[in-house]
This record gives C-alpha cells, structure tokens and sequence, in this order.
C-alpha cells in the first residue's frame, strides 16, 4: 500500500483545486482519484460543444430520480459529470457567484463556530481563482487561474430579451457578481477571452503541475470505501480496471466526489443515518443522520415561442451554417461558435421586484425542446426558462444496495412544498409577459409550449410538473451546521464529525443552495477548504518523487 499526505476522492472542481494549492504551497504528496475519464472530445473546448453532449453518457452519468408522486410518478434525469474536471468540464461555463445573502445563511447555519463563511469571506477566494478579462477590484480578480469572461457572440435574440426585461421594469445590471445580482444583463463564463477556449479546473490547476512528481492522478477510479484505524480515516480502497486498490493518508482523506457519490461513499464506510446502514447490513462506525439529506437542486420551466425569422441559432449545428462557423472559430475566434447558446438572464422576483430574487430566467435563442415532447416540429423560436432559486422542499440520497458500483437512490422532492410550483408558475407568467412585450413582441410569431389554450392555474400546474427539469445543480447532502444540529454532517471547517482526518470540500457542504449556477461558488469554497486544510503547517517536502501507481 503507497503512502500519501492526503488523497482526494473525486476529480471535479473542488478536488483538482485543493489538490493543486496541496502540491504547490505545502509540496504535499496528493493523490487524486477520479471516476470518470481523464481525456475527453476537443470539441468540448469549444463554448458551444458541451451541447454536443448534453444527452451524452460519454462524460455524464445519468442517474435518474425515485418516480415523484407530486410530479404524477415522474422520476426526472439528474446527470452527473465523469471526467477530469467534473463539471468544469462539461458543464455551460457559467460564471455565478450567487447573493449575498445566501452566504449569510450559511453563516446563520453555523452561528456555533468561530469560522466565517459570510460572501466578505468569501469574496478574497473568488478573486483569487479568477482572471477576469474586463472587470477588476474590488469585486474582480485579475491574476488567478481561472480565466473568466463575456462570450464572443451574442444573438439579436439576447439583445432583444435583455430590452425586454427592462421595459418590464428589471434594471439592466452590467456584473451579476457583485453579492445582488438582481437585474438583467449578460452573463460571464469560464472562458479564455483570448483564445476564446473554455477554461476548466483542469486546464487552470492541474495541466501546469502534470509534471510535479508530488501530485499522482488516477481516473477510472472507483472508490468502494474508505479505510479507518479506530474513528480515524487512513486510507481509500478503489476499482481501477478490474483490480482492487488501496492508498493510505497520513494526513487526511479528503471527499470532493459530489453531491450524490459523496454520501455514498460514507454510507459504504459506515458513516450516515442509522437505519440506512442497518437495512444494508453496514457495519456502524458513527452514526450521522443528516448524510445524504438536505439535497437541495435548482428546477426549471420553459416557456416556448415560435419567431418570425432567423434570429438565434437553429440550423447552426449542420450543413453549410456548421461549416461556416467553424472556419470563422479556427481562423478569427469569433462567431457563433465562441457563445454556449444562453447568453443572458435575469434575477428577480416575479411577486416583488423590491425582494431578493427567487427566479433566475435564461432566455435560450432556439427551440429548447424535443418535438416528442412539444407536439410541434422544431424551428426557429426561442425559449424562456424560469429557474426556482431558492427551493423550500428537500430531498435525499440513500443507498440502493452495497454494491459500489451501484448508483445511488436519488429523491430530489422537486414541487414537495406548495410554495416552490407557486413561484415556478409565477415565473412562467412572467415568462408569458417577455414574450408578449417589445422588442421580443416583434420577433415572436406565436406561444407553441405549453400554448395559449393552458391558462387556467390547474392548467399551468400541470405544464409545471410535467416539464420540470434539473438545473444541474446539487447540493446539501454532507451540509456543515452547528454542534447541536443533529443533521449537521460537517464541522465549520469540513471535517466530517465523530472521525478523524476526513474532510468534505465539494457542494454537499452547503446548509443552502446558493443563488445562481454553482460552479464558481464550488470554486471559492475549494479554495479556502484549502487554507482550512494546511492552515499553518509548513512544506512537508521539497523534493519527494512519486512514481505512478501500480
């Protein structure tokens, strides 16, 4: 069994930044272990590629959700990245800080603990990780790793969508990363805005340390459990191929594998809710109740109007129009190409414009939807998505059996509280009213989806539940909280309670789901679960090679 400083379970966001600060500031020995593929498509580079793969199982795993009795037995799909980088890798690049007061909520949630989790602590980490190509301080970094920035197209639709809001009274906001990110405007991603290349954790924190001999990565890796002496975590075991593995830490283990496979991995070990571990046959090694609960998601409901002409990007994606914008990337790094497609929101509530936000509503410049499903063929049109912000309802992870390889059992509650369908039908009335006003007005030739017959509230609800969609944003089921939380999973400074030396430094530690896309916040988090980490400890080694695993 080799021996490591710290091992890494999971290879997404969070993971490849704490293992990166790891090497480089404390020359620790770091192993990371990765599910998924460490090579992927280059067309995923590009910022309109990842909608290649969006239905794709080549990087995601497509875990699907217990049947919801409110949503009429539905079970909606919820994917997970498996690649190097995670979601950094796959997922829209959005670059989304979320409101302040989210943040404010986490601080509530530990108000025990003498560590600082309010947007003011955090702030200094988003500034750290980000190399933003036209905003700088006091809100913006400009030196980091992470390069962020506009996109290089925007359809008329966009530009059109952003009027609109402001005829409706949503003021026009230039940087929705500011703590408020009430308002309309255009979005920022990771994105290179030179190169006009999409930036990942991979390409900012690990592709510059690929020949440090103190950082060991392996993918394909399967964790099956984690190894305990006593309450104290030493080591990982893991599938690579058909043979079994295992490392030991002589610091810590570190879980950075998700929402969904990190409560996994702790259940597998002993760690989670008693009755779970009892009617797998777990052997208990502490018990903690809260893990796999509190999962939190954003959800969306689309809004689908035909156009009178060409003014987003259906037909782009074949023929002539595929090979035209293609050459114009390659050869000029601009055009359709250099956009994800959703270009612009808007946060705000559709009750109150004076109340912090409860809807985040993208404006998609084409037909977002399949014709199965729509009942009409696809064309020329644009999409109006109203995502629930802050849900109420919560749902949970448990195991489906012991097998480690087995997907996890996934109930998201989407709509289990009545105030959640109530906002989400809200925004979809909102939704009516862009489409129904200048300039889109112009642009617009009819509702198709769910159509102007659906009017009544019985209606509306039903267009509701049977659209819903993830946001591809889980969170919550490892959330930190005080000492006399018995739900709490996680200490203020992520260490797992009950057992040593094991940390969670992914999503799962969010009492609350932030804001907006999760991915930038995910960042920041890694990024200071780092300085936690390490705190004061110096260099553990100047030079110490490390060869590959067997």
């Amino acid at each position: 069994m080799k021996n490591y400083d710290y091992i890494i379970v999971g290879g997404g966001s969070s993971g490849c930044i704490v293992a990166s600060r790891l090497v480089r500031e404390q020359n620790a020995r770091v192993l990371l272990l990765e599910a998924g593929s460490g090579h992927y498509n280059p067309v995923l580079k590009m910022p309109a590629g990842y909608m290649k793969y969006l239905a794709s199982d080549a990087y995601l795993t497509m875990h699907q959700t217990e049947p919801q009795p409110q949503l009429n037995g539905r079970g909606v799909i919820v994917p997970q990245a498996k690649v190097l980088g995670g979601g950094s890798t796959v997922n829209a690049m959005v670059y989304m800080r979320g409101h302040e007061q989210d943040y404010a909520d986490w601080n509530r949630a530990i108000s025990g603990s003498n560590i600082d989790w309010s947007w003011s602590a955090l702030l200094p980490h988003f500034m750290a990780i980000e190399d933003n190509d036209h905003l700088g301080t006091p809100f913006h970094g400009v030196d980091g790793p992470m390069k962020v920035s506009h996109l290089g197209h925007f359809s008329p639709l966009s530009r059109a969508y952003v009027k609109t809001m402001q005829a409706l009274g949503i003021p026009y906001t230039p940087d929705f990363n500011r703590g408020n990110p009430y308002g309309v405007g255009f979005m920022q991603h990771t994105i290179d805005g030179q190169t006009r290349k999409r930036c990942s954790v991979v390409d900012a924190f690990i592709t510059p340390l690929r020949d440090d001999p103190n950082l060991t990565i392996e993918t394909e890796a399967s964790v099956t459990e984690l190894l305990f002496e006593d309450n104290r975590a030493v080591g990982v075991a893991w599938q690579h191929k058909g043979q079994v593995k295992q490392a030991r830490a002589d610091r810590e283990i570190i879980l950075a594998a998700g929402a969904y496979q990190t409560p996994k991995i702790l259940m597998l070990s002993g760690i989670g809710p008693e009755d779970e571990l009892a009617a797998h046959g777990i052997p208990r090694r502490h018990v903690l109740p809260g893990v796999g609960k509190n999962l939190q998601d954003h959800y969306e409901v689309p809004v689908v109007a035909s156009t009178n002409g060409a003014f987003g990007y259906y037909g782009q994606d074949k023929g002539w129009p595929m090979v035209k914008a293609g050459l114009q990337y390659l050869l000029f790094k601009s055009g359709p190409v250099t956009t994800t497609g959703v270009e612009t929101c808007a946060f705000f509530n559709p009750l109150d414009f004076n109340a912090t936000p409860t809807i985040q509503m993208f404006c998609v410049p084409t037909v977002y939807l399949d014709r199965d499903v729509m009942g009409a063929d696809p064309g020329h049109g644009v999409t109006i998505n109203s995502l629930l912000l802050r849900p109420k309802a919560t749902g949970y992870v448990t195991l489906r059996n012991t097998d480690p390889t087995a997907l996890p059992r996934i109930d998201t509650q989407i709509f289990g509280h009545p105030d959640d369908l109530a906002t989400t039908m809200a925004g979809l009335q909102f939704a009516r009213k862009v489409i129904a006003t200048m300039p889109i007005q112009n642009m617009v030739e009819g509702e198709i989806f769910p159509g102007s017959a659906i009017a009544s509230d019985e209606e509306i609800a039903a267009h509701c539940k049977r659209m819903v969609k993830t946001g591809y944003h889980p969170v919550g089921t490892c959330r930190m909280g005080n000492d006399d939380d018995p739900m709490a999973v996680l200490h203020a400074d992520l260490r797992v309670r009950g057992v040593q030396n094991l940390r969670v430094v992914d999503a799962s530690m969010m009492p609350n789901i932030i804001s907006g896309n999760t991915n930038a916040t995910v960042m920041a988090v890694a990024h200071r679960a780092a300085d936690l980490i390490m705190g004061n400890a110096p260099s553990l080694h100047q030079t110490q090679p490390q060869e590959g695993l067997a």
